[in-house]
């Protein structure tokens, strides 16, 4: 048995939540077009026959322009260092700028096997692939250079192939049915922002968190109790929406991933709930789930 940690890293919206799911073969982690979804390092546990895989999601790296920004850097440096293995995913279909290169300079003095995943090599030219990897391998020793799509499972299944040629350790972490270090709490909040930030603008992502207030189990069915907090009253309106059509709507779509989370029906609560000028503890707190994880 070979196993070791796995970092997934990378600028925002390049695809890292989608690879874990991916790999996983179930939704572990949120996905939205929006910058920023990631707001925790999640855990997926990856097991076959000889070997165990533990990833972890991290939020994108970037240069911060706020403090919750700078808190979400902090967790994805404080995977880096704590690992085995890096696995770098890059947007192969945009060109190599400022942000890939901010990432790469906190990589230069990590002494451990980096492998580059090129992401969304759908939405290039054939021909335009071994000129990415030529572009890109003068950068950084990496380990191994990978174009896939990371929503194929065959591409992220030679993915898995390389990691186990860096794996060193000899030790089963987690017994086999141990697939995420995040509870069911955390989870519900999750499904319902990843619809609030799939469904609104641009303004509300960053000014909302989700919280799971209750949940109460019952013989054929289970209701979930989730509080939707903002920081602006208009922000609480936009949530709402016309005649209470947009939350109907996160609602609905909400309830189909909890309800395959659980396994039955449910039956779901949601509660909007303006909390003006968050204190920076109260904030942080929130933000990072460690109320969901009590």
């Amino acid at each position: 048995m070979k196993s070791g940690f796995v970092s997934i890293i990378g600028r925002p919206n390049v695809g890292k939540s989608t690879l874990l799911n991916t790999i996983m073969d179930r939704k572990i982690a949120i996905v939205s077009p929006k910058a920023q979804t990631t707001r925790n390092n999640i855990m997926g546990i990856y097991h076959d026959e000889d070997t165990q895989i533990v990833f972890i999601d991290t939020p994108g790296i970037h240069k911060p322009k706020h403090s919750l920004g700078k808190a979400l850097n902090s967790q994805a440096y404080y995977s880096i260092n704590d690992v085995d293995i890096l696995v770098l995913v890059v947007d192969i279909s945009e060109r190599y700028g400022s942000g890939d290169k901010f990432v790469l300079d906190k990589l230069k003095d990590i002494d451990k096997p980096v492998i580059l995943v090129l992401n969304k090599i759908d939405k290039i030219p054939k021909e335009m692939i071994l000129r990415k990897i030529d572009e890109y391998k003068d950068l950084y020793d990496f380990k191994e250079i990978i174009p896939l799509s990371v929503i194929k499972k065959e591409d992220t299944d030679i993915l898995i192939k390389e990691i186990k040629k860096y794996l060193t350790d000899d030790i089963k972490y987690y017994d086999d049915d141990y697939i995420t270090d995040k509870n069911a709490e955390f989870f519900a909040a999750e499904y319902v922002r990843e619809k609030i930030l799939n469904y609104t603008n641009e303004e509300v992502p960053h000014a909302i968190t989700c919280i799971t207030e209750n949940i109460k189990p019952g013989k054929d069915a289970i209701e979930v109790d989730v509080l939707i907090i903002v920081e602006r009253e208009n922000l609480k309106k936009i949530i709402i929406g016309h005649n209470g059509e947009m939350i109907k709507k996160i609602g609905i779509d909400s309830r189909k991933d909890i309800e395959a989370l659980f396994g039955k029906k449910v039956y779901l609560n949601l509660f909007v709930k303006t909390v003006p000028k968050w204190r920076d503890k109260e904030r942080y707190l929130i933000e990072f789930g460690y109320k969901n994880n009590e």
